[in-house]
C-alpha cells in the first residue's frame, strides 16, 4: 500500500478545510481572535501546499 497516495489527497483537503474555516472565522470577526485566525490561515496553507505536492509528485504504477 503506497501511503503518500492516501496522505496526498487528505492532506489536501484538511489543508482546504482549514483555509475555509480561516476565512470564515476572518469574515465573522466576533467569533476568533487574529491568533487563531493566523494560526488556521497558516497551517492549512502548509498542509494544502504539501498535499499537492505529494500528489503532484507521486507516481501512478500500474
Amino acid at each position: 500500500m503506497n501511503f503518500k497516495r492516501i496522505f496526498g489527497p487528505f492532506l489536501t483537503i484538511l489543508g482546504l478545510g482549514a483555509l475555509i474555516y480561516g476565512s470564515y472565522l476572518f469574515l465573522a470577526p466576533e467569533d476568533a481572535d487574529w491568533k487563531t485566525i493566523l494560526v488556521l490561515f497558516v497551517l492549512g496553507f502548509v498542509f494544502f501546499s504539501s498535499g499537492l505536492g505529494l500528489l503532484k509528485t507521486t507516481k501512478d504504477r500500474g
